[in-house]
């Protein structure tokens, strides 16, 4: 079937360093791209699983035509995936001949390590760590349902509902078909890490969305109100677009951006999977947006997730397993874009309030960029106290960074991210300074209440 060997070319570029694991899939053509991206990703989260059990069936040595990327991704499937089920064309018999063997070497494997499960022979396979421990967060899509109908399906299908978590502690403790509502996002269930829900009906109809808590938090602390306008500068894939159209209802217009052709088209089927009809995607460049465009001269709320070094994914030591750390010439050049687009993005005559977030943990990406954008623009923003209790917060790089929010593994369950909001500074009136001067030995008071929103009809996505 075209899908194996499209996970098999992958595979084969993400090992001679042509690319990184999702920039390889997006350039497959591969039509289902999601299908693609979850094979590929779970062969390699099981790879040292996989090599060991094909050297010890010695399959490649019986099947001299079969190359060993492409029968790495055949065993996944046949051992630790969903089966061929009616998939696999000519290659099927060949790994039928070889199921029996493979399947007590892997037996033996699981024998040898201790473990009964196959997702154990991860904890003490080849890549250990606390990123294999993240959780699986899944974002419940409100324009098609709500969490507590979610809920009630996943319990009719035999798993556990434990309530609302109350600490990590809990998240960290899940196992089995046991899962959780998150305790910050009333529409983010967790599950155990190694969850596979890519083949749920509700995932495939749109109502669940796979996305990891970090990346939930720009969109919820952006949280623009409904019939708000919104840009969203660099907007591919699309979850977090696709969030910032639950908070808005569908109700407003959403200028989605991004530059790749093929990134976009697999964005607008994701939108309409989720049934988002707010959104007007644009295949352009948002250093190129002009910020006195008419039609953007309701834009109050801006989301900008840049290209970043991705040094925060979990899947970071998969895709580039030699080099965890992007080069300085690299953390050069992307700084110097990100800062761009930020101080562009500042530049918007009616924003009010800006997220910028990255899936980076370099500070040269990240509070590096927010200090500079802040020191081109004195005085017109700053950075809203968010999150008081999010346990993990921006390095001390400049007065101020402590408002900004980081998180990983380690210390929030998630990927590694980060997180700034700008507010504009308001200009007190004439009217207004006498009781502004004295407030001024009180504690400053929380942003002022939004602009009367205007009224803005809903556009069809595209």
């Amino acid at each position: 079937m075209a899908v194996y060997s499209a996970a098999a070319a992958v595979l084969a570029g993400v090992e001679s360093r042509q690319g990184s694991l999702k920039g390889l899939v997006y350039a497959s053509n591969f039509q289902n791209v999601k299908q693609l991206y979850a094979l590929v990703c779970e062969t390699q989260r099981y790879s040292a699983v996989l090599d060991a059990v094909i050297a010890n069936a010695g399959l490649l040595r019986a099947e001299k035509k079969l190359r060993p990327h492409l029968a790495k991704v055949l065993v996944y499937d046949l051992l630790l995936g969903k089966g061929f089920r009616g998939r696999g064309g000519r290659w099927k018999p060949l790994l039928e001949r070889h199921q029996a063997r493979l399947k007590a070497e892997l037996a033996r494997l699981k024998v040898r390590q201790g473990v009964s499960r196959n997702e154990d022979l991860l904890e003490v396979g080849s890549n250990p760590g606390s990123a294999s421990q993240v959780p699986r967060f899944v974002r419940v899509n409100i324009l098609k349902t709500c969490a507590e109908d979610a809920i009630d399906y996943f319990k009719r299908q035999g798993f556990s509902y434990q309530g609302r978590a109350s600490s990590l502690n809990d998240i960290r403790a899940l196992k089995g078909k046991c899962f959780l509502l998150d305790p910050l996002l009333p529409e983010l269930l967790v599950f155990p890490a190694q969850t596979d829900l890519h083949d749920h009906p509700l995932y495939q109809a749109g109502h669940l969305i796979l996305q990891d808590k970090a990346s939930c938090l720009p969109a919820m602390l952006l949280a623009p109100p409904p019939g708000s306008h919104v840009i969203d500068a660099c907007a591919a894939p699309g979850n977090k677009t696709s969030h910032l159209a639950a908070l808005l209802k569908n109700q407003g217009k959403i200028f989605a951006f991004d530059q790749d052709a093929k990134r976009l088209a697999s964005m607008a089927t994701l939108l309409a999977r989720a049934g988002v009809s707010c959104c007007e995607l644009a295949e352009q460049d948002f250093l190129a947006v002009s910020p006195s465009d008419q039609r953007y001269c309701q834009v109050q709320y801006i989301l900008l997730d840049p290209s970043c070094s991705g040094s925060g994914m979990p899947s970071r030591q998969l895709e580039e397993p030699k080099s965890c750390t992007p080069s300085p010439e690299r953390l050069r050049a992307l700084a110097a874009f990100q800062q761009r687009a930020l101080s562009h993005a500042l530049t918007f005559p009616a924003l009010r309030r800006l997220v910028y977030s990255t899936c980076s943990v370099c500070q040269e990406e990240n509070e590096d960029v927010v200090r500079a954008a802040l020191q081109q623009s004195p005085g017109a923003f700053r950075l809203a106290p968010v999150l008081p209790s999010w346990p993990h917060r921006g390095l001390s790089a400049f007065p101020g960074a402590e408002h900004c929010l980081r998180a990983s593994p380690e210390t929030t369950l998630t990927g590694g991210f980060f997180i700034a909001v700008l507010e504009r500074v308001e200009e007190p009136s004439s009217g207004s300074q006498a009781k502004a001067a004295a407030s001024e030995l009180t504690p400053s008071p929380a942003p002022k209440g939004k602009k009367r929103r205007r009224k803005a009809a809903a556009a069809p996505g595209t």
